[in-house]
């Protein structure tokens, strides 16, 4: 089984293809501005790289999110048109789980996502990859008292968190993250849908001006 793993949720591009648990290539590049210009592209020219034929993909793990609502939306729009188009499934994905199966040498690994305005997403996973604490987009007030229950965490993230805890760069592990999830549920590629965790700043204005006019 070929599968092809796809992450735009953040200024990133990371992809790659797996095949029986074993990496063939991927490529992990910060494209910021140009994520949705040259992602596909790019997943082309690696398949290509590897005389690859694009019709010999058999599934897509993609990451869903939380993240970047842009990039989201990219990542979300390749893997519904290739898959709908090949007549293949999807696995999604939760960009937190993704880092926390990235992590290395802990307890309990940390995946946080800055979300702004000193919010962040972020969850809990334990070593084997096991859920500990739901992805939530929280305060950072809020999620230090949570991580006092977990003094053996380990931090993954792009940026520094300024919490007492150790802290790894992300760095996506494709091949284990595709092995974790090649026995999870497919899903139909019209019924994928974005894991925001929250909602668009233009649904929050909405939701104000509508709490103020009533």
């Amino acid at each position: 089984m070929r599968t092809l793993y796809l992450d735009t949720s953040s200024s990133w591009l990371y992809t790659g293809i797996v095949e029986d648990d074993t990496l063939i290539d991927c490529v992990k590049e910060k494209l910021d501005k140009d994520l949705s210009s040259f992602s596909l592209p790019k997943i082309i020219e690696m398949l290509e790289k590897n005389n690859i034929d694009k019709n010999s993909i058999g599934r897509i793990v993609v990451v869903t999110g939380p993240g970047s609502f842009t990039g989201i939306r990219i990542g979300l729009t390749i893997a519904k048109t290739w898959a709908w188009s090949k007549q293949i499934e999807i696995v999604p994905l939760s960009s937190l789980e993704a880092m926390a199966l990235s992590g290395n040498d802990a307890t309990y690994f940390v995946p946080m996502i800055d979300a702004r305005r000193n919010y962040y997403y972020a969850g809990i996973y334990d070593s084997l990859g096991n859920v500990v604490w739901q992805d939530k987009h929280i305060l950072l007030s809020d999620f230090q008292k949570e991580l006092e229950k977990y003094p053996n965490g380990k931090i993954i993230s792009h940026q520094e968190i300024p919490l007492a805890l150790p802290w790894e760069e992300y760095d996506p592990d494709i091949e284990k993250i595709v092995k974790q999830v090649s026995s999870r549920t497919l899903v139909n590629p019209h019924s994928l849908e974005p894991n925001y965790l929250k909602q668009t700043e233009a649904e929050e204005k909405l939701e104000e001006h509508d709490h103020h006019a009533g």
